[in-house]
């Protein structure tokens, strides 16, 4: 590696595609535009977890094991969405390579995902506390530990409660762009991960409306622009990527209720609620946007399963073992099947056919409890009286009592952008700009070319670079 390598940094900006280009992002547009855009090949699943990981380590999800947010933990019977140890990455990651190839090059990963013991020298990610009592207060984890006290004292505690939910707005993302200013100024890492996730928000809720997505749009051009201002100030290079583009989707699709109706899924009861038995059902969907892990514990059953699937309307197709080969996917961690739903479809993990008997955790905000990902949380329920609910939880909350913040609906008809499919567009998926256009020799990425990009910015190889085999140095 050089001696002195080029100090970079990355910022991933959730949701940005080549369409929302333009006026709407004029900052944006302008560093597009002295520097170099090109778009970057997507992932299946287009989903945060499973292209970040392919990002961080230049393999597919077959080799790093990333399947999507969550994934069923067979040895648990248990659905698990969220989990965040770096360790479930099963590849060396950016900063692994990056220290094996200069011991002195220091890394900070301010809310990439799976960023808890990791490697990276300087860590920044959400991490709420969970008291006996049930509350969830809002908390990071860092490394050092001592960062958390420094950031929080500085900043204010991280405001959990507007990096999802209903509540999901600029101020999460300035937080994380104000975390990673404060780690540049008092350490000058080699190479800086932030990661911006506002324009998901309203993409997700709206669709690439940019009409609906006016001040979305100039909220993340702000704080984005202000901290590329900042880093190129310093003296460092940018480069802006995304995971996905975000398409419009009106068309929910309940496949855990289909396979209910078929005899397939099991639920158990508890206070009148009811409850997925992943462990006793011969077969449920894991659904995570416009993809859905089907595992099918009754291996007899699995063509039935199949064939059932490819019948309702809204899936596309169901891969086997020779379409997850084909598509990266083939992991012990996937399902026997993996759904993949049409354009403008998305798939719900909703099991129950009774909204009375939905759990309770159904209405809430609860991405761990919930086995699947549930885009209707960014909504307050438009068919009751949300907003009095959530004043009187946080008046109990207030006083020390405890509370069900119980607001979310249960109409999947409300979502208007969904992502995880491979589109096949470059104008609507994802992109990577560089202040460095003389690195992207290229006119398009495949999603694990951006590995070696980002390795090519710090000085450590030719963009296309593979992960190296071994791990950190044992000089550090």
């Amino acid at each position: 590696m050089p001696a002195e390598p080029k100090r970079t940094a990355v910022i991933n900006i959730v949701g940005l595609s080549p369409e929302l280009l333009g006026p709407g992002l004029p900052r944006l547009t302008a560093f597009a535009g002295r520097g170099k855009m090109v778009p970057v090949g997507e992932v299946l699943p287009a989903v945060t977890c499973s292209v970040q990981a392919t990002y961080l380590t230049g393999k597919w999800p077959d080799k790093h094991g990333i399947v999507g947010n969550g994934w069923y933990f067979r040895d648990e019977c248990e659905v698990k969405f969220w989990r965040q140890s770096n360790r479930l990455i099963e590849a060396p990651k950016l900063w692994d390579v990056l220290h094996e190839l200069d011991p002195a090059a220091t890394v900070a990963n301010i809310c990439w995902w799976y960023n808890m013991y990791s490697e990276a020298d300087y860590t920044v990610t959400p991490r709420p506390m969970y008291p006996a009592d049930g509350r969830k207060l809002p908390d990071c984890y860092t490394q050092p530990a001592s960062l958390r006290d420094e950031l929080q004292a500085r900043l204010g505690t991280f405001p959990l409660f507007s990096y999802w939910g209903p509540n999901a707005g600029i101020s999460s993302s300035r937080w994380i762009a104000d975390a990673a200013r404060y780690v540049e100024e008092k350490h000058s890492p080699t190479l800086n991960l932030v990661y911006l996730p506002h324009l998901d928000y309203g993409l997700q809720k709206h669709g690439p409306d940019l009409g609906a997505m006016r001040e979305d749009l100039a909220a993340i051009d702000e704080v984005a622009g202000d901290l590329i201002d900042f880093y190129e100030a310093r003296g460092v290079s940018v480069i802006v990527v995304s995971e996905y583009g975000i398409e419009r989707a009106w068309r929910p699709v309940h496949l855990n209720r289909a396979l209910r109706d078929a005899g397939l899924l099991a639920v158990r009861e508890e206070l009148g609620r009811e409850l997925l038995d992943a462990g006793r059902s011969a077969a449920f969907a894991v659904a995570d946007h416009q993809v859905a892990h089907v595992y099918v514990n009754d291996p007899a059953r699995l063509e039935d399963v199949r064939a059932l699937l490819e019948g309702l309307p809204g899936v596309a197709e169901v891969l086997g073992a020779e379409g997850k080969r084909r598509h990266h996917l083939d992991h012990p961690r996937a399902g026997e099947l993996v759904a993949v739903a049409d354009p403008g479809a998305w798939f719900t993990y909703y099991y129950w056919q009774d909204d009375a008997r939905a759990p309770d955790f159904a209405r809430t905000v609860d991405i761990h409890r919930k086995p699947g990902y549930d885009p209707a949380e960014l909504f307050m329920d438009p068919h009751s009286p949300a907003k009095l609910k959530a004043g009187v939880a946080l008046a109990k909350k207030k006083l020390g009592f405890r509370y069900l913040l119980d607001v979310i609906g249960l109409d999947a008809g409300v979502v208007r952008g969904s992502h995880g499919r491979v589109t096949g567009d470059p104008r609507r998926g994802p992109l990577l700009i560089s202040s460095r256009p003389e690195l992207l020799t290229q006119d398009d990425l495949a999603p694990t070319d951006v590995f070696g990009v980002i390795l090519a910015h710090v000085g450590a190889g030719p963009a296309g670079q593979e992960a190296a085999p071994s791990g950190r140095s044992a000089a550090r």
